[in-house]
């Protein structure tokens, strides 16, 4: 008797290695959560708990020399994940689309969502206090799931409905947009800094 495993989801794992570029990203999103007058609207508007750039600033890598040498690193990172996961961009490269910066304050969250339009999407984990909060991925089953009785709690990553990652400052990842994630409530003292983004 054997199982065969069908359908796997991947998650790219990696590290961003370069302390002083990581210092800068957090000089620069700490900066931009400071003089984005827009951002800061539109956060509250949504009741975003904290700030994103998300709205407001769609020119990041040429703005800022971090950005842009970031940008070149996930351009990189991408390509590899692409290969890895076996998609066929038709000789291409993943085209980064959009980047913006999160500053999450102590309680914030961000509810399920997909990235629409997107192929690959990812965060970059710039500052991250103790406590911060994991990122949560959903089976994309899930809705089918129907009768389908609960995983035990022993169950491998690759068989459970939900699977949290714990981020650590430096923490790359990246998955198909399609992906359906949530960030869960932050219980940290401090804010959490990240920067997401899309490959088109």
């Amino acid at each position: 008797m054997a199982i065969t495993l069908l359908f796997p989801t991947p998650l790219w794992q990696a590290r961003l290695t370069d302390d002083g570029l990581l210092a800068d990203l957090a000089h620069s999103c700490h900066s931009l959560a400071a003089d984005d007058a827009a951002g800061r609207r539109w956060s509250r508007a949504h009741r975003y708990r904290g700030y994103t750039s998300y709205a407001s600033l769609n020119d990041l890598p040429a703005r800022d020399p971090a950005f842009g040498q970031l940008a070149r690193w996930l351009v990189r990172q991408a390509s590899e994940f692409a290969a890895a996961a076996h998609l066929d961009l038709a000789g291409r490269k993943p085209k980064l689309d959009s980047l913006w910066v999160n500053v999450l304050k102590p309680g914030g969250g961000h509810s399920g969502h997909i990235h629409p339009h997107s192929i690959i999407s990812g965060t970059l984990y710039v500052e991250v206090p103790e406590g911060s909060g994991a990122i949560r991925f959903e089976d994309p089953r899930l809705p089918m799931l129907m009768h389908s009785p609960p995983r035990t709690p022993d169950a491998p990553p690759e068989q459970r409905n939900f699977v949290h990652v714990e981020p650590a400052a430096g923490d790359l990842l990246l998955w198909e947009s399609w992906l359906r994630h949530e960030v869960m409530p932050s219980a940290a003292k401090a804010e959490r800094v990240s920067i997401s983004f899309n490959f088109a």
